[in-house]
């Protein structure tokens, strides 16, 4: 049988005999199976078979999936993963979409997978040595790149057409992120910006099967998530991080986070403060 590791997001637990390790957690609220499982090729023979085409694996290939063990995926005796486990809540995509695709890889040696594979090694190595969690810090870096990687990869799989609707929408995405903490960002100044109408712009918006408000809070609502969960912030009032990227209702804001994650904006510090052994701001 291939030699695996399996370092499960989510404990605390070093089991040295199977060689789990736990790094990030699921949060409250949210289930615990919607995770998506990365494999980092170490060594040995393997190849992965997708759309009817095999591409053989290179020490350092990232394999993303929803299951632990992907599909079409052949592996000799010396052959060696490390499986990780990440909760799709910190990745910012949907189990669902992974799925539809059958799979995703990455190669270790170029762009975003090489940034991936290298801190990944560093994390596998970090929590061997220790025997315990790996750092905090760590953990939740490795979980942004990884973040990148999965919607990069994404959007190599679904690319948009290039039109200039494609185009267009992509320079509005652009400027609804270097405005975000503008409470006055609304599709009138985005549409004025772009020199279009409000209502081409929502077209644009459902032709891509979301509206500009659903984009434009769910944005705001990703960069509060992040904010509120590092330790530099950590005694941030909740309705500060609120109003610093554009929200003007505390209470809308907190409806909105819980619709979104599950679990309150409060709740959620309080828990990114317990895993980093630190308490929130009262």
């Amino acid at each position: 049988m291939p030699e695996t590791e399996y370092h499960q997001f989510g404990r605390t637990a070093y089991d040295g005999g199977s060689g789990c390790i736990d790094i990030l957690s699921p949060p409250p609220g949210t289930d615990p199976e919607d995770c998506l499982y990365v494999a980092l090729h170490v060594r040995g023979a393997a190849s992965l078979r997708r759309h009817g085409v095999s591409a053989a694996l290179a020490p350092g290939d990232l394999l993303i999936g929803t299951t632990v063990h992907p599909a079409g995926l052949l592996q000799d005796a010396e052959c060696r993963m490390v499986h990780f486990r990440v909760p799709c809540f910190y990745l910012g995509v949907r189990h669902s979409d992974v799925r539809r695709t059958g799979g995703l890889m990455a190669r270790g040696n170029k762009g975003v997978g090489s940034l991936a594979s290298q801190f990944l090694r560093s994390l596998a190595s970090q929590a061997r040595v220790h025997r315990a969690r790996p750092g905090n810090h760590l953990a939740r870096s490795v979980s942004d790149i990884v973040a990148i990687l999965v919607t990069e990869l994404l959007e190599r799989e679904s690319p948009e057409p290039p039109t200039g609707s494609a185009e267009l929408l992509a320079r509005i995405r652009a400027h609804i992120e270097e405005n975000l903490a503008d409470p006055d960002l609304a599709p009138e100044s985005i549409a004025r910006s772009q020199h279009i109408s409000v209502r081409y712009l929502h077209k644009l918006f459902q032709q891509d099967g979301t509206s500009v408000g659903q984009w434009v809070r769910r944005r705001r609502l990703d960069a509060c998530r992040r904010e509120l969960e590092r330790p530099s912030r950590r005694q941030t009032s909740v309705s500060s991080v609120a109003h610093r990227w554009g929200f003007v209702s505390h209470s809308h804001f907190s409806r909105a986070f819980r619709d979104a994650y599950g679990v309150s904006p409060r709740e959620w510090q309080a828990y990114a403060a317990q895993t980093d052994g630190r308490s929130p701001a009262s």
